[in-house]
């Protein structure tokens, strides 16, 4: 059951009728229960097994760190915690990944390493509440939240429905109590909770899921595209995934607003960023906070001796965690080390930055913020190439192709064009184009509470008649 099905749409307001007319104490029973039954609706057993341990093992360790008098005590329970978290997510996605790669290695070294092969497994959301898991633990370590000694509060903390699959990924200390407290109907909560999941829906089915087709055209088979092509594919993508996760954070927003909770938002406009810092600012930004808080700082201070170069290390490996966290595969690795690196180079380059730009008269003028949003955009979606291909290789070969084809001519431009602009061609997706980017202004002027009904009207017509919901599932989902 994902958000974009007629299941959920079904789904949802069945479970906001149990839990408006069951009682405060019920209430908590109510959520938890259609948490299950979202998370079983996948279908795959064992992820509830998964989601059991975890839980279990991160509730009891919650408490016994927030029972033990010994500083060393207190650092057992917490490893213990953190080590059962993390063999488990291990053990659900990068273990055929790392059994794959030592049968390689074996082999190149023609040695008989009798290592067995480990098929891959379903963990979809694991890698989300394993994060929040391990941050709970932290938080209690260093006294900055209670442990939560209710089992089924702290169980729906780990898997309220509406971010289990794709995040945010929560704090205890905003959730939890947002869980706790009495339900009143809030009208305004509905109307925007409403607006949010419809926003959402038509980001994932109009526009993702569109672009999505021409990508997959295009990535399924690199080697038989030219560089124009695959640049533009790749500028497609970006977009795609950003429309198609940022629609299921819409969702998952608008879904729990019904409830009264309020859940974190994760984007903020991020292709503006005027820097890789920046872009980390506004790009999933519950990750990122997890990144800098749970990551860098302990690196960082572990590292200070080495001043700049110790801060720019503690950056890269940060970010190479992100890339690993995100899939079992080298593609991420590079990935998030490509972040890393931009982010250790800008360590050493931001004394120099406004010298650069005053010498070129551009210090705080239009023309350099539009420079820096430019290269901002161009440097991320370079990364994306290794996101998206199939493998290393596919990646490199695009690589080459981008920078290395200079047959830039009508022909090739209309080639590369073609395929895209099939989708879009007709008067309808024209018009859909447009008023997506027009209605997308008013919501970053106005914000979606601000939409007015005729809006509303249009953005349903628009996702009744030219959504598509052949693709049941979020790009995300599979991280």
């Amino acid at each position: 059951m994902t958000f974009n099905t007629l299941t959920y749409f079904l789904f949802l307001p069945a479970i906001y009728l149990a839990y408006f007319f069951a009682g405060e104490r019920a209430r908590w029973c109510v959520l938890l229960g259609a948490s299950l039954v979202f998370y079983a609706a996948l279908r795959v057993p064992y992820l509830l097994a998964v989601l059991a341990l975890v839980a279990l093992a991160t509730f009891w360790c919650g408490v016994a760190i927030g029972g033990a008098r010994e500083l060393a005590a207190k650092r057992r329970l917490l490893w213990a915690g953190i080590g059962i978290d993390l063999l488990t997510l291990v053990g659900m996605k990068y273990l055929p990944f790392l059994s794959a790669n030592l049968q390689e290695l074996a082999r190149l070294l023609s040695v008989d390493a009798g290592i067995p092969q480990v098929h891959p497994f379903v963990a979809i959301g694991v890698s989300y509440y394993v994060f929040q898991a391990i941050s709970y633990l932290i938080d209690i370590y260093l006294e900055i939240e209670e442990p939560e000694r209710h089992f089924g509060y702290f169980a729906l903390y780990l898997c309220f429905f509406p971010k289990l699959l794709q995040g945010p990924i929560e704090r205890a200390g905003d959730l939890l109590p947002q869980l706790k407290q009495k339900y009143q109907v809030n009208r305004e909560n509905l109307r925007i909770g409403a607006l949010l999941f419809l926003w959402g829906l038509f980001k994932k089915v109009v526009i993702a899921d569109r672009l999505g087709s021409y990508v997959d055209n295009v990535y399924r088979d690199v080697h038989a595209y030219q560089g124009l092509q695959l640049a533009l594919a790749t500028y497609a993508y970006g977009f795609q995934v950003y429309l198609d996760f940022s629609g299921y954070t819409d969702m998952a927003l608008g879904s729990a607003l019904l409830f009264n909770i309020r859940l974190t938002q994760n984007f903020n406009s991020p292709y503006l960023a005027t820097s890789i810092a920046d872009f980390w600012r506004r790009w999933h930004i519950s990750l990122s906070r997890w990144i800098l808080d749970y990551i860098f700082k302990p690196l960082q201070m572990q590292w200070r001796s080495g001043r700049n170069w110790g801060t720019a290390a503690a950056l890269f490996a940060a970010f190479l965690v992100s890339g690993i966290w995100h899939g079992a595969g080298w593609g991420f690795v590079v990935w998030g080390g490509l972040h890393g690196l931009y982010m250790a180079c800008s360590v050493f380059y931001r004394p120099y930055q406004k010298k650069i730009y005053q010498r070129l008269g551009l210090d705080k003028s239009r023309a350099q913020h539009v420079f820096q949003v430019f290269i901002t955009f161009n440097l991320v979606s370079f990364t994306w190439i290794f996101f998206r291909a199939n493998s290393i290789q596919d990646a490199l070969h695009v690589v080459r192709e981008i920078f290395l084809d200079t047959r830039v001519d009508l022909g090739n431009l209309y080639r590369a064009i073609l395929p895209f602009a099939g989708d879009f061609t007709s008067v309808s997706h024209f018009l859909n184009l447009v008023f997506f980017f027009g209605v997308y202004w008013l919501v970053r002027k106005k914000e979606v509470a601000r939409l007015e009904l005729s809006y509303v009207v249009i953005i349903s017509l628009f996702v009744i008649l030219l959504g598509r919901f052949n693709s049941t599932s979020f790009m995300y989902m599979g991280y």
